[in-house]
């Protein structure tokens, strides 16, 4: 995949991402129940921290090395998606969105600079960064989508 195409991608998905929540009070933002427990700001705050576990680890695949495992780590993504939505729930909202533009802006930068080698169709980069960004946002702006439209209603 070519750097261009794929920035486009990432960008369009990110902005999809954003318009999902646009236009929300602060009030309707931190409301838990939009999947589960969580909230639109947990949303946030969960995209925010599987792009800063991208910045993390796609140095690691760039080094031809392999990241661990997250159930070896944490117990399974789910335990570590637990473990960080507790951490950053006492975060103030306005805190979790500055994160989430400051986190996209360094993951762009990033990828902007790695070498075109790791950009290869299906790379384990590629795959990575699909996995946490790309690939990630829709569902949640998904989610964000059917709460809002089930409270319209």
């Amino acid at each position: 995949m070519d750097r261009t195409r794929l920035l486009a991608r990432l960008d369009e998905k990110w902005r999809d991402f954003n318009a999902s929540f646009a236009g929300l009070s602060k009030e309707d933002l931190t409301l838990p129940g939009v999947t589960r427990a969580w909230s639109v700001k947990d949303i946030i705050a969960h995209v925010s921290t599987w792009e800063e576990e991208a910045l993390k680890y796609l140095p690691v695949i760039l080094e031809g090395k392999r990241p661990p495992r997250y159930s070896t780590l944490y117990g399974g993504i789910d335990a570590f998606n637990a473990k960080t939505t507790a951490e950053k729930a006492a975060l103030p909202l306005a805190e979790v969105l500055r994160r989430l533009d400051r986190t996209h802006r360094r993951l762009v930068r990033f990828v902007e600079q790695v070498p075109d080698e790791a950009l290869a169709a299906e790379s384990r980069f590629v795959r990575r960064l699909r996995a946490d960004t790309y690939g990630h946002y829709p569902r949640h702006a998904e989610a964000i989508r059917r709460w809002r439209s089930a409270r319209e209603r």
